[in-house]
């Protein structure tokens, strides 16, 4: 499983987060697409016309268990896809900044 750690990610590269919705209400990863894990076969077209072409994908959940199964997936459809080790746990302690839809302070939930 092709996986990058939260201190290797820099600023612009994509993030996909596969949390649910009351997750990413309660706090995301500024800039992130969200497709929660339970709509993402439903939904896979909205990835494929936001990711950047010949781009990396980082897919992020809460501490990487979801977010390895769609990385997996992702593999699978030839996406160059990266689980982030630790997810938003390991984003939020790291000091990253987390915030909900309107540019507040958020939370991992």
């Amino acid at each position: 499983m092709p996986t990058v750690a939260v201190a290797d990610l820099k600023d612009g590269d994509f993030l996909l987060d596969v949390r649910e919705d009351d997750e990413w209400k309660a706090g995301h990863a500024d800039g992130a697409l969200h497709i929660p894990i339970s709509e993402f076969v439903a939904r896979y077209g909205e990835l494929t016309e936001a990711a950047p072409q010949d781009g990396r994908v980082h897919v992020i959940c809460r501490s990487g268990g979801r977010s390895a199964q769609v990385t997996m997936y992702l593999a699978q459809q030839g996406i160059d896809a990266v689980n982030v080790d630790g997810g938003m746990q390991v984003w939020e302690a790291a000091g990253r900044p987390v915030v909900t839809d309107d540019g507040q302070q958020g939370f991992v939930l």
